[in-house]
């Protein structure tokens, strides 16, 4: 009887299914579209100082401006931070909904697209691969003011794309996340038109939409970037850095507030799914209060608090 060997396994090839880093590069109507979304409200920002000097602000739009702000801003700390970038903790479908059209309300990109940039720049902490690492030119005076410049605002004007089947598959497997991503264009004009609808209503009048639209619109958005930016760029190089985490991350306390807490940046990379930022006293984190609110509401659970066994394994640098 002939006995039958059998069929040899196919061989793998190495590496089949590690998919690239980047996707193709943005076109430039994209890049075109960042430029204006990114220097418009700057300039937004500039002429507020003279027009804020005795006509044009109201505290009708510094309520709208501080709401606005407040919502957006917890929609990145809070929703696309730390929980769809880090997990650091579950949440029911509504709020999983309600945190990805907030934090699109910051004008900072689709849901998607900036957690795939963030993913990235954990992966590749301030070396070559960091989106937007101050390091990446060097350590001489010239090379870091190339590199603040470039961590804070010039990695958003290059045309690479962070692949997002890489690093985000499990939002683009996400068709609630997915629709809030494709209708980022459709939020981009609720943020700016949103505030100047409630300025002309409530004060019956256009110019009161024009100033809301300037205040709470424009400024708003400039501000919440810049201090977004921030994050990327002065917490990569200045302040304590008090836990050992990969890479040049460091606490700034001067941003904790503004920030809601995401400058405590050090201990954010020392332990990234971690819920809370602040874990020393004194260290202010308004996103971690908001977080332990949803938990306390049954919306958010499985949150990853700080625990004493759990900071003790994070021994500080050297």
């Amino acid at each position: 009887m002939t006995t039958v060997a059998p069929p040899r396994p196919a061989r793998r090839r190495p590496n089949a299914a590690v998919k690239p880093i980047f996707d193709p590069p943005k076109p430039r109507h994209e890049q075109l579209l960042i430029g204006a979304f990114t220097i418009l409200p700057m300039l937004a920002l500039v002429a507020a100082v003279p027009l804020a000097w005795g006509w044009g602000l109201s505290w009708l739009d510094a309520g709208l401006a501080a709401g606005f702000y407040l919502v957006s801003v917890l929609g990145v700390t809070v929703g696309f931070h730390r929980y769809f970038t880090h997990r650091a903790f579950k949440a029911n479908r509504g709020l999983r909904i309600g945190l990805a059209f907030a934090g699109s309300l910051a004008l900072q990109g689709d849901v998607v697209s900036w957690t795939a940039d963030h993913r990235r720049h954990h992966a590749f902490t301030d070396k070559e691969g960091d989106p937007h690492s101050p390091w990446l030119f060097g350590d001489t005076p010239a090379a870091l003011a190339r590199g603040f410049f470039h961590a804070h605002l010039g990695w958003l004007f290059g045309r690479d794309r962070t692949n997002a089947a890489r690093f985000t598959p499990d939002l683009l497997a996400d068709r609630d996340i997915v629709t809030i991503s494709r209708l980022f264009p459709l939020v981009t004009a609720v943020s700016l038109a949103g505030p100047a609808l409630l300025g002309g209503l409530l004060t019956m009048s256009w110019w009161g939409a024009i100033t809301a639209l300037f205040w709470a619109g424009l400024v708003r958005v400039a501000v919440l970037h810049h201090v977004t930016w921030s994050i990327n760029s002065i917490c990569h190089m200045i302040g304590e850095r008090p836990f050992a985490a990969q890479g040049k991350a460091t606490n700034f306390w001067p941003l904790a507030v503004v920030s809601m807490g995401e400058s405590w940046h050090n201990l954010h990379h020392a332990d990234p799914t971690c819920a809370r930022h602040g874990v020393r006293p004194g260290e202010i984190d308004i996103t971690a209060r908001v977080i332990w609110a949803l938990e306390k509401l049954g919306w958010a659970h499985d949150v990853r608090w700080p625990t004493s066994a759990r900071l003790a394994r994070l021994a500080p640098s050297r």
